[in-house]
């Protein structure tokens, strides 16, 4: 275990001895990684969207098993049982609660008056300005270089965006995979680093040995971004499988989208008139139309395609453009040892003012 440590709002918010973040990708953020980064002192945080009620709570027990240190669960603010999952965090006790998209101000206040740390991600300032006003204890901001869903700013102009205009711990994301960038972002003014990529490419995730050996394997260039999976810019390494969704026609896509939600009914549980409200909910205040609501089907089934079934044939692999500046599988443990490690080297070799 590295001696090095920092302690910065998001240690002290959190509890965690480390500023990094395990982010909350679906399919990959399992209990077992996630209770491995807690344990090397990161916060872990569990994905749930790609669960049922029920796999949440045994998924939360399971991580409580493995570790007694703090971790989160990530999830969708917009689906129709996002109130039964909150009660679940309450109820098991769960230090944090994230977000991909901006919860409501009730949320965050029923969170909040039952002592859990609320930490919204966004990926422009005026939504930071308003999880911050609704009452959020922190935010991740993920720049253009994070993988799956993502904007076009790089992280290196959105982040100091963010941490000018709200004053609460600001966590950064998107282009993070060691030490450097931690410091950099603590440059910045950031209270930590969110990390999904790099903890993908760990020996503590679930994700296929094949899986892996396609994201060692990249260059920078091979990490693309396309609108052609559910009709929302996501980053992804670039396949033959992305190469021919981009050729792709839209009845094909619509047909595509119709499989993969009947898949995706039958893996999580739910029953078509769920479905449909959580598509209403998506489609709510957004400017949406049916068909790309439908085409977000897509996302869970053909992750999962890759990510637990191994099929880079069949299935897409979110990655941040990070993906081509790794080339190990360390252990959790030995990851945030060697970032924790690496931050103290670069710090100390900063020039020192007279």
């Amino acid at each position: 275990m590295s001696d090095a440590t920092l302690a910065t709002p998001l240690t002290a918010l959190t509890g965690v001895r480390h500023p990094i973040v395990q982010t909350g990708m679906g399919w990959v953020a399992g209990p077992r990684l996630v209770s491995a980064a807690a344990n090397a002192g990161a916060l872990g945080v569990l994905a749930s969207a790609t669960m049922g009620v029920e796999q949440l709570r045994s998924a939360v027990r399971e991580v409580k098993s493995r570790t007694d240190a703090p971790f989160g669960v990530n999830l969708r603010a917009d689906a129709g049982d996002a109130g039964e999952r909150v009660r679940i965090i309450i109820d098991e006790g769960v230090r944090v609660a994230s977000f991909a998209l901006a919860p409501s101000r009730e949320l965050i206040a029923r969170l909040k008056d039952a002592g859990v740390v609320v930490i919204p991600s966004i990926g422009a300032r005026r939504h930071a300005e308003k999880v911050a006003a609704w009452g959020a204890d922190a935010v991740v901001v993920q720049g253009g270089e994070g993988g799956g869903h993502t904007g076009s700013v790089a992280t290196t102009v959105l982040l100091p965006q963010v941490v000018d205009a709200v004053d609460i711990p600001v966590i950064a994301a998107g282009g993070f995979h060691d030490g450097r960038g931690l410091v950099a972002a603590l440059a910045y003014g950031a209270a930590g680093i969110a990390m999904g990529t790099r903890f993908l490419l760990t020996s503590d995730s679930t994700v296929p040995d094949a899986v892996k050996a396609r994201y060692l394997a990249a260059a920078v260039a091979d990490v693309t971004v396309t609108t052609k999976v559910d009709g929302l810019p996501h980053r992804m390494l670039r396949t033959e499988l992305v190469d021919a969704l981009e050729r792709s026609g839209r009845t094909a896509s619509l047909l595509r989208a119709v499989r993969h939600a009947a898949a995706f009914r039958r893996e999580s549980g739910m029953s078509w008139p769920q479905m449909v409200r959580d598509g209403l909910a998506m489609k709510h205040g957004k400017e949406l139309t049916w068909s790309q609501i439908l085409l977000a089907a897509n996302t869970p089934m053909m992750l999962k395609a890759s990510m637990v079934d191994g099929r880079t044939d069949l299935g897409v692999m979110a990655s941040g453009q990070v993906a081509g500046l790794i080339d190990d599988l360390p252990s959790c443990a030995e990851l945030v040892d060697r970032v924790m490690a690496e931050a103290a080297a670069a710090l100390r070799a900063l020039p020192r003012a007279d």
